[in-house]
């Protein structure tokens, strides 16, 4: 344990999140469902005050992104901690990994399951809702979903070294629909109140969904979106590798 590397729990990492076979089915295969499901047969539909999007074009990119922010943050909450319970910081007390090591690791490994995700809504739209994109737009919509998801990722760390083993579960349910309910994730936040959507606005989900529409619509994500989102990846992230150092002190 004393040469743990952040290569090695990385790989682990990864081995230990593949293995749990209904967790990747939840991840993987729930958001293409739920996209099928929301879409319906309207998905023609021009949603008004989002620039032209229709209907299946605006959730395929809400529900890859939900995908994502599912694999990434309820399960690196959960599974961090049940790891505190089991005694893991223990163990990891014993080597000279830093905190931003196992940090990085947790954020990596969830990386892996979210990719999936996101790349099945793809071709779930394209096959059977027939959606059409430019080649480019594909490839920018996975790389900006893929590399957003990052964000979540790092609190999902911070949750799981800041909750219980009996509260995380509540914790982590409440922030992840609040999240994607008032981000835009769920239904467009076009139809809120004047003052909410102001507040959301601001959300790191509301962010997340507006780096796609904006490749959708054919331009580049706006640097606002790019901003907080890049910010709220280093505020968690630092939030996460504090919370560790912290929770080894006390083991």
């Amino acid at each position: 344990m004393s040469r743990l590397t952040y290569g090695a729990l990385t790989r682990l990492e990864i081995t230990r999140t593949l293995r749990n076979k209904k967790f990747m089915f939840f991840s993987v295969i729930y958001p293409a469902g739920l996209f099928l499901v929301i879409a319906g047969p309207q998905d023609d539909t021009t949603i008004s005050g989002t620039g032209g999007l229709t209907l299946g074009a605006f959730y395929m990119v809400a529900m890859a992104s939900f995908g994502a922010l599912t694999a990434v943050l309820m399960g690196n909450s959960e599974r961090i901690a049940k790891e505190r319970e089991k005694g893991w910081v223990r163990q990891l007390r014993l080597t000279s990994l830093p905190g931003r090591g196992y940090v990085l690791a947790k954020i990596a490994s969830a990386a892996v399951v979210s990719l999936p995700s996101i790349i099945i809504v793809f071709l779930v739209a394209a096959a059977i809702k027939h959606i059409h994109l430019e080649p480019w737009q594909w490839l920018a919509l996975t790389g900006v979903i893929w590399a957003g998801s990052l964000c979540f990722a790092a609190l999902g760390v911070a949750i799981g070294y800041l909750a219980t083993g009996d509260a995380v579960r509540p914790i982590t349910m409440i922030i992840y629909f609040g999240l994607s309910i008032l981000g835009g994730l769920w239904l467009p936040t076009t139809a809120y109140p004047r003052w909410l959507q102001d507040v959301t606005s601001w959300l790191p989900t509301h962010a997340y969904a507006g780096l796609g529409q904006a490749i959708e619509l054919g331009g580049a994500p706006h640097a606002k979106d790019v901003a907080l989102i890049v910010g709220y990846f280093l505020v968690f992230a630092v939030a996460a590798a504090w919370l560790y150092r912290k929770d080894t002190r006390k083991a």
